[in-house]
C-alpha cells in the first residue's frame, strides 16, 4: 500500500499507520496512538481499534462494516501529556467525515493510559461546537 497515511503525517501509510496495524511495533506517544486509531477508523480495522482500547472501557464490537461513514480529515487541536515519561496522556482532536454526501465533524478529547510501556485508548469526551 504506497497512500500516504490518513492521520496527516504527510507520510506513506506503509511507514506511518500501517507500521501499528500491522503489529510492528507500538505507538511511542498518546497522539500517535490517536492518530493510528483515526487511521483505523478509516479502513475499518475493528482489530486494531478493541486491541487498542484499554480493557476497562472496551467494548465486544464495533461493527464499522455496518457504518456509512467516511472518515476524510483529521486534525489535532491540543495534547496534555502522554510522552513517553508519562502514564496518562490527553489529546484534542477534531475529525471530519461524510455520511451520504453531508460533511460533519467529531470533536474530541481523547484519554489514554500506559500500561507496560503500551498505549491505550480509555474514553474520549465529545465537544459540541
Amino acid at each position: 500500500m504506497n497512500l500516504i497515511c490518513p492521520c496527516a503525517s504527510n507520510e506513506s501509510y506503509k511507514n506511518c499507520c500501517g507500521y501499528f496495524h500491522e503489529k510492528l511495533g507500538f505507538a511511542k506517544t498518546a497522539e500517535i496512538l490517536m492518530k493510528s486509531r483515526y487511521s483505523a477508523f478509516v479502513f475499518k480495522n475493528e482489530k486494531y481499534l478493541l486491541e487498542t482500547w484499554h480493557k476497562s472501557t472496551r467494548p465486544k464490537s464495533l461493527n464499522l462494516n455496518s457504518q456509512k461513514i467516511n472518515w476524510i480529515g483529521l486534525q489535532i487541536l491540543n495534547k496534555e501529556k502522554g510522552g513517553d515519561a508519562d502514564s496518562k496522556g490527553i489529546v484534542e482532536f477534531v475529525a471530519k467525515y461524510s455520511i451520504d454526501s453531508k460533511i460533519g465533524s467529531l470533536h474530541e478529547i481523547s484519554s489514554f493510559v500506559k500500561e507496560s510501556s503500551i498505549w491505550f485508548y480509555t474514553d474520549g469526551k465529545i465537544i459540541n461546537d
